[in-house]
């Protein structure tokens, strides 16, 4: 008798666990095979990537995201079905976007700081479901629910990491019924992970480069290994010399120039957010025309880049699924090699497949001409 209980104990455990193991591994398309149709209803029951059993209508028309990762996502897949942005477009964008892109009223969203939906203008553009895109664990669910309570749409989580992305053009092609599409892009992702990885490792210790990240108006903002703002360092074997702590969500820790000259970076990475800078808080001017930066290694050697970011970033602000070809990008950039890449190639087969735009080799040299 004992030993049965013991063993029915041990049974629900093991289930608890893979229940658990489910909802934080982010395993969307076995869950999207699961999808029950109630066509006659108007809707259906789905399981979303974060495990959440979610009723949506059955033809997804219309959807807004709750960040710009997701919005640049489903710009890429079904730049039709985006009901509204989550800022006003800027200058980088409305360069590179098609024009109904540009042309979406913005909604707002819950990202960075303290900002929220516009409720009462989301309301009349009625989406068929809320996208929240990004890293999932129970902070990210929780939000999810709460959202969804708030504004009585339903909200489905998806994930943003690099390594499933193909997994969630699946979840999402299969979702909007743009499974070509979604094929093909997750294809493209899943094929440059795994060269991006394949060649990292190939990397000798000794010839890892020590990179600095530098955010905010004059540099001294960061985000350190194991970061998702900071996660193209990692994948392409390079050492991320911050060690501070990771701040969950916006990111961004402070650092003082002392812990700088401490970590005396090899290379220095610089965001530039919303793709321009006011010449007054332009962090790449500050980095090569402040004495207070002069001492570190990478200033000496000129080894201080601007992060492409045209029409989104390649890198982070947004964390989105540019960082696959912001990888290659960065890969080739540090170790040349290593990583081989035809960058222009790659850039141009890039925008036509992902971003909607057959670039010409003018308009390639005017979205490098920021990168410095």
């Amino acid at each position: 008798m004992c030993k049965k209980r013991k063993n029915f104990i041990l049974s629900i455990f093991i289930i608890i666990c893979i229940i658990l193991a489910a909802v934080f591994t982010g395993c969307g398309s076995q869950k999207t095979s699961k999808s029950n149709e109630q066509g006659n209803q108007g809707t259906r029951t789905i399981v979303d990537m974060a495990g959440r059993t979610v009723t949506v209508p059955s033809h997804i028309k219309k959807v807004c995201s709750t960040n710009p990762i997701g919005t640049v996502f489903m710009y890429t897949l079904s730049p039709d079905k985006i009901a509204g942005l989550n800022n006003k477009i800027s200058k980088a964008e409305s360069k590179f976007t098609i024009n109904s892109y540009k042309n979406l009223p913005v909604e707002g969203g819950y990202f960075g700081q303290g900002q929220t939906m516009n409720k009462e203008e989301l309301l009349k553009i009625k989406p068929d479901i809320i996208l929240n895109m990004g890293p999932i664990n129970s902070s990210s669910i929780s939000n999810a629910d709460k959202i969804q309570n708030d504004l009585g749409i339903p909200v489905v989580c998806v994930t943003s990491d690099l390594d499933k992305m193909d997994n969630a053009y699946k979840f999402m092609g299969n979702l909007t019924g743009n499974t070509s599409k979604a094929k093909e892009l997750g294809d493209y992702c899943k094929k440059t992970y795994a060269e991006i990885t394949d060649i990292a490792k190939k990397i000798p210790e000794d010839k890892k480069v020590k990179v600095y990240y530098a955010e905010g108006k004059e540099g001294l903002q960061t985000d350190p290994k194991g970061s998702i703002h900071s996660e193209l360092i990692d994948l392409v074997g390079a050492i991320n010399v911050a060690q501070v702590p990771i701040q969950a969500g916006y990111g961004r820790s402070g650092v003082s120039m002392e812990q700088l000259l401490k970590w005396n970076p090899e290379a220095i990475l610089v965001c530039i957010d919303q793709g321009f800078a006011a010449p007054a808080n332009d962090p790449y001017k500050v980095i090569m025309s402040n004495p207070n930066w002069s001492n570190l290694k990478a200033v000496k050697d000129k080894k201080v880049y601007v992060i492409p970011c045209e029409p989104f970033n390649w890198f982070d602000r947004p964390p989105s699924v540019m960082r696959i070809l912001g990888a290659k990008w960065l890969g080739n950039l540090l170790y040349p090699n290593y990583f081989k890449y035809d960058i222009k190639a790659e850039v141009k087969e890039f925008y036509d497949k992902f971003l909607h735009i057959k670039i010409t080799d003018q308009q390639y040299e005017e979205i490098m001409s920021n990168v410095k």
